[in-house]
């Protein structure tokens, strides 16, 4: 009996030092913004997702000089790497998919117009605009054998996607060390693998209140598990006309004109980061009406609308399926 008794105090020991399941939270600075990985290992990681942030950048980031997009742009050769060709031919299927409403090629215009702290839109000049619109047109840019063919006044920026396809690489990282269960943020672009396994649950993302007074808030909380969401707002970068009409810092990839819209916050869920940060960015170009009408095509593709009516109050939308809650 008191080995018995033994055996049994030693039972509850082990039970009681067996700890709860942990997750590894590592984050840091990358793209302009700030990067969130939580993930079921207890290997520390983040000297390799640093690594990888910096080879994309060095691939297309627009904002170092010696990257082969900005040396494509001063109309260098140079021969991309894997990622480049990746994120260019996934734009160049949106691009097509969409009519050109996501077009990398639009960005020397965007920039042109200067949106920046609120204000008034600025006047420029028509001639300007034009000019600037000749080298606008992700269909007069090819690939082939990693080499880039563009006019010379064509500008590409693949900001509206390589968050997205970052998001995406450190997922498949994790992947590639049999990590099952993660959560991988960059600026609000998610990609989620299993389930949290500190909450035994799924992972749980919020989708903003749009506010225009720089004010954060959640409107909904929604769980995802094995998809990717991505979130785009008018709401943050937005001027005003004589009239008080609220243009978005959108610019119509047919005219070079900011786009007038109604259309707040677009969240796309998708199997992947970068599919869903590209539609994302498209759809606001696109308009509600548009949206509706190319969705029930794309069935994949989960949607949320967040847009102001007639009477200036919110209203919202779920489209394919998207979780409310």
């Amino acid at each position: 009996m008191k080995k018995l008794g033994f055996l049994f105090l030693m039972l509850i020991i082990l039970v009681s030092c067996k700890q709860e399941p942990t997750n590894t939270k590592l984050s840091g600075p990358v793209f302009g913004t700030m990067y969130s990985v939580i993930y079921d290992s207890e290997v520390n990681y983040q000297p390799q997702f640093d690594s990888l942030f910096a080879v994309i950048n060095s691939s297309m980031s627009t904002y170092i000089s010696d990257s082969d997009i900005s040396k494509l742009n001063r109309n260098e050769t140079v021969s991309v790497d894997d990622h480049f060709l990746n994120v260019f031919n996934n734009a160049k299927t949106i691009y097509h998919a969409t009519n050109g409403a996501f077009d990398p090629t639009i960005g020397a215009v965007v920039n042109a117009w200067d949106f920046g702290p609120e204000g008034k839109i600025m006047a420029l000049d028509s001639l300007k605009i034009d000019s600037l619109m000749l080298g606008v047109g992700f269909n007069k840019v090819s690939i082939k054998n990693n080499t880039i063919t563009k006019p010379a006044s064509t500008f590409i920026d693949f900001n509206a996607i390589a968050k997205g396809y970052g998001v995406d690489v450190i997922g498949l990282f994790l992947e590639s060390k049999n990590v099952k269960n993660y959560l991988v943020e960059i600026g609000g672009e998610i990609r989620t693998r299993g389930t949290n396994i500190e909450k035994q649950s799924s992972w749980k993302v919020g989708v903003e209140m749009p506010h225009f007074d720089g004010e954060q808030s959640i409107l909904n909380a929604i769980s995802l598990k094995n998809e990717s969401m991505a979130t785009s707002g008018t709401y943050r970068k937005f001027k005003i006309d004589d009239q008080g009409n609220r243009y978005s810092h959108i610019i119509d990839t047919k005219t070079g004109y900011p786009s007038k819209t109604n259309l707040l916050s677009i969240s796309v869920i998708a199997e992947n980061c970068m599919i869903a940060d590209a539609y994302a960015t498209a759809f606001k170009a696109m308009g509600i009406e548009k949206v509706e009408g190319f969705l029930k095509a794309h069935p994949e593709l989960k949607v949320f609308l967040i847009f102001e009516n007639d009477l200036n109050e919110f209203e919202t939308v779920s489209i394919n399926g998207f979780p409310e809650n």
